[in-house]
């Protein structure tokens, strides 16, 4: 690929800043730190050595979660910021999106407003002439543009403020959480005007949490996890680790603090659950898990598991296999496969627990043993598809018992 194909290229960045622990007034203080090695402040290294390309054309996406460094990645790329280590190099004029409407004047008019935010963006009072009426019509506020901007609602002022910035002419727009501003009807006219853009194959830029945003806009995509490219490549990959990340956190944050969640009672030893089948599956696949567990006193044994769906805390499936009890002590081991043809979008924990002859629970798989699924369906579901997120959708998983030895 030749450096012409390139609109941003972000070679080895890193970024730190210096939070401040401890300050003094005294000189003398400030002299006995200096030799003592105390510096006063501690290092935040928030990027650490961060590279990848956006080709010319690209609708890229910046994703992570909040503090992993990619808000302060888009300032080093829009000149805010310099970084450390490293060098951005961008081909083309670039317009940043960061911070909707500085400069803005709560005691000047929308108009007059419009003309100062349109010179900080760098137009001219000719340039502003031009495109006064188109930003006052997509801005929806004709009535409203000789009101002091104090008397505006916040909606009312992004809506303004985004509305001067689209008028930027340049090669590489560059968007930070701006996707959901204003009321649905605004949020329309804004989705249009990104589509309208991703057509016309101009260079962007979106930093978002919206997952749904970057598999819609964008052709390519970047993950950053504490300051560090953890994923790079297509949009739905990229969401997906997001996403499954995310839910690993959702995954702790719902650990019981019930002692029985986290260790088995004694007839049970080595419970495990171990999924064969990829973490993120698509609705025609299956998902195939294996479960074995050592008996150590003479009891019947059988097994008990549901997949429930992590947001919305319901159960999706679930099998009691008490048809395949087991006699007596010993290593068991049993694998599952089920399909689950009419989900999409559904995040699913397994949990799955022991139990004896008196449907007693004597041993559950802890919360570090749990296996969590994503189920991402490509097409568009009908109405007449859909169904209720709780309840059994179909018991046709097959078990089969791998062994079991005394």
């Amino acid at each position: 690929m030749t450096d012409n194909n390139i609109a941003v290229k972000i070679n080895h960045v890193s970024k730190l800043f210096r939070l401040p622990i401890e300050a003094t007034d005294s000189l003398r203080m400030t002299l006995v730190n200096l030799f003592k090695g105390v510096r006063g402040y501690k290092e935040q290294h928030v990027l650490k050595d961060i590279s990848f390309e956006v080709e010319k054309g690209d609708f890229f996406g910046v994703v992570g979660r909040n503090g992993s460094g990619k808000s302060t990645l888009l300032k080093i790329i829009s000149q805010i910021y310099v970084p450390e280590h490293g060098q951005v190099t961008v081909n083309g004029k670039l317009v940043s999106f960061i911070e909707l409407g500085v400069g803005f004047n709560p005691e000047l008019t929308g108009h007059e407003n419009v003309y100062l935010n349109g010179a900080l963006l760098g137009f001219s009072t000719s340039e502003i002439d031009e495109m006064y009426d188109s930003i006052v019509e997509f801005a929806e506020l004709e009535e409203f543009m000789n009101q002091k901007l104090k008397n505006y609602s916040s909606g009312m002022q992004i809506r303004l403020a985004f509305s001067v910035a689209i008028q930027a002419k340049s090669d590489i727009l560059v968007l930070d959480e701006i996707l959901a501003v204003g009321d649905e009807a605004f949020q329309q006219k804004c989705n249009d005007y990104f589509l309208k853009v991703k057509e016309e194959g101009k260079t962007v830029i979106l930093v978002t949490h919206d997952m749904n945003a970057v598999k819609k806009y964008c052709n390519k995509a970047v993950l950053i996890e504490d300051g560090k490219v953890k994923a790079f490549g297509s949009p739905e990959d990229v969401a997906n680790q997001y996403s499954l990340d995310n839910f690993a956190q959702v995954m702790q944050s719902q650990e019981s603090d019930d002692p029985n969640d986290k260790i088995t009672i004694q007839k049970i030893n080595n419970l495990s659950v171990k999924l064969n089948s990829p973490k993120i599956i698509d609705e025609n696949s299956e998902i195939d898990f294996d479960i074995a567990y050592e008996v150590l006193d003479d009891v019947k044994t059988y097994i008990a598991f549901s997949i429930t769906d992590v947001i919305n805390n319901a159960w999706i499936y679930n099998d009691n296999s008490y048809d395949e009890m087991t006699d007596g002590p010993g290593a068991k081991q049993f694998n599952y496969n089920v399909k689950l043809p009419m989900l999409n979008n559904r995040k699913l924990k397994l949990q799955v627990s022991i139990r004896n002859e008196n449907d007693e629970m004597i041993a559950f798989a802890s919360s570090e043993n749990i296996p969590m699924i994503i189920i991402e369906r490509s097409d568009v579901l009908t109405e007449s598809d859909k169904k209720a997120a709780s309840g059994v959708i179909s018991r046709d998983g097959k078990w089969q018992i791998e062994s079991s030895k005394i």
